[in-house]
């Protein structure tokens, strides 16, 4: 799927002089080594100053499950308790999309990807690879590739594999370490980023 462009600056960002297709790199670059530094700011800070920031406005994200085409959206207020329903629901998004078997997902999930947009400034969508995997899921998916773990999060509703229509993948992989919240995963050559609940570690 094609990435959506990124927000470019107004023109008081511009360069007199320059041509428009030099200008838009030039603006490009601009905002993502301004956006780099801000996470890399975050960094200094401690890991609960930096969640807590991201939970300081309206919770909004959207989510499109690539395997099944599924679009979900969760708007909510800044409070750290999501509604029930809610919750169900993200579960049944989150579904095994090759047996249909749904897990209850951790509501850390949904914490840790509306943090990640609120550093990333993004206003995109999440693009959702892999959510719940049954044991059989993870099994075969364990013996047909090497970067699948035997006892993966993914099978006990702990784990996601995302990208965002709007920032790159190293960039989200940022701010997921900003978080120190769980396990961060980046996977280069297949642009998408790990995300789980567990216990903090990189890869």
């Amino acid at each position: 799927m094609a990435r959506q462009p990124l927000h470019s600056h107004t023109n008081d960002d511009a360069l007199p002089g320059l041509p428009g297709e030099q200008q838009a790199r030039f603006t490009r670059r601009r905002f993502l080594g301004t956006l780099a530094a801000g996470i890399a700011g975050t960094l200094l800070l401690p890991a609960d100053e930096v969640f807590a920031k991201a939970f300081a406005q309206r919770r909004q994200i959207s989510l499109h499950h690539m395997h099944t085409d599924e679009k979900f959206q969760i708007v909510c207020c800044p409070s750290r308790y999501y509604d029930k329903a809610v919750l169900h629901r993200f579960s049944e998004f989150l579904r095994d999309p090759r047996t249909e078997q749904i897990h209850r997902i951790d509501a850390g999930l949904l914490d840790i990807l509306v943090a990640v947009a609120a550093l990333t400034h993004s206003q995109g969508t999440f693009q959702v690879l892999s959510g719940y995997r049954s044991p059989e899921t993870n099994a075969m998916l364990h013996h047909t590739s090497s970067g699948v773990a035997e006892h993966s999060q993914h099978t006990m509703g702990k784990a996601i594999d995302v990208r965002l229509s709007d920032v790159s993948t190293k960039m989200l992989h940022r701010a997921g370490l900003a978080l120190k919240r769980g396990g961060v995963g980046y996977y280069k050559q297949s642009d998408f980023v790990h995300l789980d609940t567990g216990k903090f570690r990189t890869w």
